[in-house]
């Protein structure tokens, strides 16, 4: 089963814990609903999405409101330490949550009393606290913008406010910026670096790259990142390879937002609603590329 751990930007909104399924415009849990439009809620959809349309159930939700003052997420730390080694979860993706390097750690703790260790993935503050700890290798993915890869590269900054002026946020650094994060130890399993152009890569260099289609719209549009992160936790979950899962999760992103015709306006959850077409599109054109390899 997957579980998805983030916050949502409203105050009093509380602590929950349930499945998670998309209505219309909203994600529902446990009786609350929250509007789908960045952060952890876009990131939910687009797991949900990707996961109907491979079938599998819905995925299960740790919630709580936090509005960058960092109440709810410790709260949602504390409430992980007590409950996450008696789950029985096969993949974990932490997002937005206030970074805090003692409660990450004991996190940790907890996951390491679980039956069976699952996939981990981390994005946003969660990441940022992973690295802060030093922890980063005991990751499976991250799914870091060039800005957040910024931090990752950047072996003696404590935290994001204080990465080092010479290593600009500019996207053609990436590849640099991937091998100096690997070889400091910041980084875990696989990278899926998120832009113009998206990077899978891992401890021996760069993987993949995909760039195509190309929408300029998307990139003022926010929440993108998120659905992309939604979509490789559910193809991960779903079985797929974690390599694989990455270099189809940026193609089915980018084709969603493709198909969306995006203008500034655009909000993310209409690039949601093609994710279902886009991915039957990739798996389509992914079969017949197997078939005619096959006949070769």
């Amino acid at each position: 089963m997957l579980a998805i751990v983030g916050t949502v930007p409203h105050k009093h909104f509380p602590l929950i814990g349930g499945k998670v399924i998309l209505e219309d415009n909203d994600i529902c849990i446990q009786g609350k609903r929250v509007s789908v439009n960045r952060g952890t809620p876009a990131l939910l959809a687009a797991a949900i999405k990707t996961g109907e349309a491979l079938g599998q159930p819905p995925p299960f939700g740790y919630l709580v409101g936090d509005i960058g003052l960092g109440h709810g997420s410790r709260y949602l730390y504390e409430y992980l330490t007590h409950h996450l080694g008696e789950s029985g979860f096969h993949t974990i993706t932490f997002h937005y949550l206030q970074p805090d390097v003692d409660w990450h750690n004991r996190v940790l703790f907890a996951i390491e009393e679980m039956a069976r260790r699952p996939i981990l993935i981390a994005d946003a503050g969660f990441m940022y606290a992973a690295k802060m700890s030093g922890q980063a290798q005991l990751y499976d993915l991250f799914t870091p913008d060039a800005g957040e890869l910024a931090f990752m590269a950047d072996e003696t900054a404590p935290h994001p406010f204080y990465t080092r002026g010479f290593i600009l946020h500019d996207e053609n650094q990436v590849p640099d910026l991937i091998a100096r994060a690997y070889n400091y130890n910041n980084a875990p399993r696989y990278l899926l670096v998120k832009g113009k152009r998206d990077y899978v890569a891992n401890q021996q260099g760069i993987l993949a790259t995909i760039d195509r289609p190309m929408e300029e719209t998307l990139e003022a549009i926010g929440g993108t990142g998120d659905t992309l992160t939604g979509i490789v936790t559910a193809l991960i979950e779903a079985g797929m390879e974690i390599k694989k899962s990455a270099i189809m999760a940026a193609c089915v992103n980018r084709l969603a937002g493709y198909y969306a015709k995006p203008s500034p306006a655009t909000q993310v959850r209409e690039i949601i609603r093609h994710i279902p077409e886009a991915l039957e599109e990739i798996l389509e054109k992914r079969e017949e590329i197997h078939k005619q390899n096959a006949v070769q």
